[in-house]
């Protein structure tokens, strides 16, 4: 029995695979055989690189060992997979490993392809390691630690994370509850917002088809089981969408929330169209929980821009594209106390009235949808002022002004302003209510929209309560845009501004337009508002209105159907310093969009006081001495004066009417270039509808075309691989039956060289034993001749003795001499015996040496023969082809011959032998074609065999024969 020292442990790691194919039905194992003994590891996923971080191990003794190096036993890995469902095993391959490789060193692991794969076009491996170890079994440890003992306080917050927190929907209160309700004591808000999109016609490849022609663009995600929607869009290029915020409400405690949010899987946002996932981008949840973040006092916040995937594409799809043109989407995920103040927040959480036409909850809940950056209301003391810019609903693009008038440009309203006196208006009978503006033909209803986004990249010393201003008197208001409430910036951090939409209606010349913004630009001032001091004025950023015109332009219908433009510009400008250096304080992003709503309509324009000079206001007020009102009341007594008034009345009216009449014309022709434009551009979108028809017809038959292509081409791979596969299976089996045999013989010489000295030692031993009675024989017969000299001296001595006593003497003699003759004799026959049995050894091991060799010869010609039979079916293939392109010539030629023997059918009674001879000639070409066929299909014979090529030109000859007769 081996000692204890001489145990060793043979042992195999399978740490890891590479290659495989993604199943989501299926897991791998892998059973590993030795000895007759199995070993197997634990299921694991069967995705592309499967961590199986596995050891299997066999005991045995290094004389087991050694034995199983002689008989080269191998270690066998088979790889299956499991279906989850079924728990049905399929073989996907097998790995053998040598045991005569595996070393007491610990040698690095290795790659090891599996062969006879399912998963041909794969090729995937396995990385394994084997070494030996020295079984050195330990008696188990007798002592045992003692558990430990429970900690004070709830069970379920000492075991937070072997508890399943989930969240159970209170629809009488509008609340989620995390975890038991003795334990819920606080309220929570959890807030997602989407806030802006870029680059997202990366997601739209050649190839993709959308759900339908006139489908919307929309985000969605998942917020506690509750389904959310986006406001949707319908341009990629450049999304236009408002930015909203959806919060729940939940109960819970810090531990347990922070528990409940350690558990959850990523946020999921997927950019949709229809019903069709173009991308989706993973956010993490546990960053909200982090423990520095404490949710009594301040707000957990996750934000940033998150690259958005493309669902059936891999990722290198996207490692081509630069980073600042990939997909992103700008999410902000808030996680706050509800007695928290909002201001803490990066952004003001607001809980309207659900939305049930862009919220889908599954279940009843109480989620808010809100825009984030509400609009901006005139301050208090402007509230009622007629030059203030009004507020404008959520809709920015499609909004009406809320007063019945435009605000007038104010160099357009120092131009075209007509007062008349207080005076005149009381002694005119004419009753005058407003200020009366003369507006030209040519001035456009204009709508101006500022929406101050972002600031980032504080670059100050303390925490910033910011509010940023700003005023620009060319659109009718010279009161200041503030955003309010003040929001509280940080270093690395961005902040969406609150309240920052401002949006303005006002009339002016395309030119003075376009002369405005070119030379005057839109200065934004950033304040810090402090409750202790004064605001103090942090920087300022000049917006160049400029590009704004420079930008494209977009069509869009108005509510009475007109086509109006739309152009749109956004940017990050930097924040200087307020001090006169150039320093940057901060970054701020805003969108600006100008609207054209076309030529102004509306006669009776509003006019603010704030426009009017200050000469013309005191006019108004102020009052005419009463002697001037009585002077002017008896000169407009007279008749010239009366005939005068009447004919400015009519001079009025009929500018009036001259106006109206050239409006009317003037829209009248619009309406019909309109009705033109509306009209071609039907006819286009008709052609280009048709154009798309046919070029999806075309793509249709390529792609199917293409398709066929590619599985032809996958046919003939998949064949070509199954041919490599084969051979080198072949190859493979061939070589290690070589190897077998040339071991076999080796054992074979190295027992008949056991055998052939164990006879040599035989013989050896004989040998020794012949020698030794051969020197017994010869001292004998020494001893004979010495006893018989001593007999004749004796005889002579005894001469005289009586002859009875001799004779018996004699005879005693005669008896040696006769047993030593058999002793003689029998030695004699065993040296022959011995040399006859060594011959024999001899011609035994030469007859068996030769019958070994012969056995060789005989599977080494079988495996050639088996060999030379596949080749030659491959040319009995396709000479079998040839073979029937012969026949078909042959079966022209019996057709061209039959229809001579029919034309010389009419001729028989003149040429009966001729045609006896040809049919004998026809019997002898079938006769030596079918000769030829046979010996070709027994594959013994080629083309190139003396007897094919004597046949061939014998067909040869019979076919030349029946042509030239």
């Amino acid at each position: 029995m081996a000692s204890k020292s001489d145990q060793l442990l043979i042992v195999v790691s399978i740490l890891e695979g590479r290659k495989f194919p993604k199943s989501q039905r299926h897991t791998l194992v892998v059973q590993a055989k030795f000895d007759g003994e199995q070993l197997a590891t634990d299921p694991v996923e069967h995705k592309e690189q499967p961590q199986f971080c596995t050891e299997l191990a066999w005991e045995l003794d290094r004389r087991t060992l050694h034995q199983h190096r002689l008989q080269r036993t191998p270690i066998k890995l088979q790889c299956y997979a499991v279906d989850s469902s079924t728990s049905a095993k399929e073989n996907v391959g097998y790995i053998v490993l040598d045991l005569r490789s595996v070393q007491e060193a610990k040698q690095p692991p290795k790659w090891y392809p599996l062969l006879s794969s399912k998963y041909t076009k794969l090729k995937p491996a396995l990385l394994l390691s084997m070494v030996l170890e020295n079984d050195t079994k330990q008696l188990p440890d007798p002592f045992k630690a003692k558990k430990a003992p429970p900690r004070p306080g709830s069970p379920v917050l000492a075991n937070l994370e072997s508890v399943k927190l989930e969240a159970v929907l209170n629809e009488d209160e509008g609340y989620h509850q995390i975890g038991p309700a003795d334990l819920c004591k606080d309220m929570f808000i959890l807030s997602v917002t989407v806030a802006f999109a870029t680059n997202l016609e990366q997601l739209i490849s050649s190839s993709a088809k959308l759900a339908s022609e006139g489908s919307e663009f929309f985000f969605f995600y998942s917020l506690l089981d509750n389904d959310v929607t986006s406001e949707p869009f319908q341009n990629l290029i450049s999304p236009n969408f408002e930015p909203e915020r959806a919060s729940v409400r939940i109960r819970s405690n810090d531990k347990l929330l922070r528990a409940f949010f350690s558990q959850q899987q990523n946020l999921q946002i997927h950019l949709c169209c229809g019903n069709q996932s173009l991308g989706r981008t993973d956010i993490p949840l546990a960053a909200l929980v982090k423990n520095s973040v404490d949710l009594a006092k301040e707000a957990a916040t996750t934000e940033g821009a998150f690259v958005l995937q493309p669902p059936n594409r891999t990722k290198q799809s996207l490692q081509s594209v630069p980073v600042d043109l990939q997909p992103t989407v700008g999410v902000a995920i808030i996680l706050r106390r509800e007695d928290v103040s909002a201001e803490k927040s990066p952004a003001v959480d607001i809980h309207p009235e659900p939305a049930p036409a862009k919220t889908r909850p599954r279940s009843p809940s109480p989620t808010h949808r809100s825009p984030v950056q509400p609009l901006t209301s005139p301050p208090p003391d402007h509230q009622h002022s007629g030059s203030e810019a009004e507020s404008l609903p959520e809709d920015a693009e499609h909004v009406e002004p809320k007063k019945s008038g435009l605000l007038l440009a104010p160099a357009l309203a120092a131009t075209d302003v007509a007062l008349e006196s207080e005076a005149d208006i009381q002694a005119s009978s004419i009753t005058v209510s407003a200020p009366k503006i003369a507006i030209p033909a040519s001035a456009h209803h204009y709508c101006f929209s500022m929406d101050l986004r972002s600031i980032r990249h504080l670059n100050v010393g303390f925490p910033v309560n910011c509010m940023l201003r700003y005023a620009y008197q060319f659109f009718g208001s010279a009161a200041p845009i503030m955003t309010n409430p003040a929001v509280e910036i940080k270093k690395n951090t961005e902040v969406f501004l609150p309240q920052s939409y401002c949006a303005f209606d006002f009339a002016a010349l395309p030119n003075q337009l376009q002369d405005t913004f070119l030379r005057i630009p839109l200065v934004v001032e950033m304040w810090h508002r402090d409750p202790s001091s004064k605001d103090i004025l942090l920087g300022t950023c000049s917006i160049q209105l400029s590009h704004l015109l420079t930008s494209e332009k977009t069509r869009f219908l108005g509510r009475s159907d007109q086509q109006h433009w739309r152009q749109t510009y956004s940017e990050r400008l930097p924040v200087i310093k307020a001090q006169g250096s150039n320093e940057k304080v901060a970054e701020l992003s805003y969108v600006a969009v100008l609207e054209d709503m076309g030529l102004v309509k509306a006669q009776d324009i509003l006019i603010s006081e704030s426009s009017l000079s200050g000469n013309q206001v005191h006019q108004k007020m102020a009052g005419a001495p009463h002697s001037g009102v009585e002077v002017a009341a008896k000169s407009r007594e007279t008749l010239e004066y009366k005939a005068a008034l009447e004919l400015e009345m009519w001079k009025e009216m009929q500018e009036d009417l001259f106006d109206n009449q050239l409006k009317q014309k003037e829209l009248s022709h619009m309406q019909a270039l309109a009705e033109e434009w509306r009209k071609r551009d039907r006819e286009r979108e008709a052609l280009v509808k048709k154009k798309e028809m046919e070029y999806n017809l075309l793509e249709e038959q390529l792609q199917k075309t293409l398709a066929d292509l590619e599985k032809r081409e996958k046919t003939l791979a998949h064949a070509e691989m199954e041919t490599q596969r084969l051979q080198r299976e072949t190859r493979a089996e061939h070589e290690f039956s070589m190897r077998e045999l040339q071991d076999s013989n080796r054992r074979l010489r190295e027992d008949c060289a056991h055998q052939v000295e164990l006879e040599r030692l035989k013989v050896r031993q004989l040998e020794e034993d012949l020698s030794r009675q051969q020197q017994q024989l010869t001292e004998a017969e020494t001893k004979y001749k010495l006893l018989e000299k001593d007999f004749q001296q004796y005889r002579e001595q005894q001469s005289t003795r009586p002859e009875i006593r001799l004779q018996s003497e004699i005879n005693m003699l005669r008896l040696e001499k006769a047993e030593l003759e058999r002793k003689l004799e029998s030695t004699t026959k065993s040296k022959l015996h011995y040399k006859q049995q060594w011959g024999r050894a001899l011609k035994e091991l030469a007859r068996f040496k030769q019958r070994e060799q012969e056995n060789a010869m005989i599977r080494l010609k079988k495996q050639q023969q088996e060999l030379e039979h596949m080749r030659l079916r491959y040319l009995a293939a396709e000479e079998k082809e040839a073979v029937k392109n012969e026949k078909h010539e042959l079966q022209d030629i019996r057709n061209e011959l039959n229809r001579l023997k029919q034309q010389e059918e009419k001729r028989t009674w003149k040429e009966p032998v001729c045609v006896s001879l040809n049919e004998n000639a026809d019997d002898h070409l079938s006769r030596l074609l079918e000769e030829r066929d046979t010996l070709l299909r027994t594959g013994v014979y080629t083309h190139e065999d003396r007897i094919i090529a004597e046949l061939n030109r014998q067909i040869q000859e019979i076919i030349l024969n029946y042509s030239n007769v």
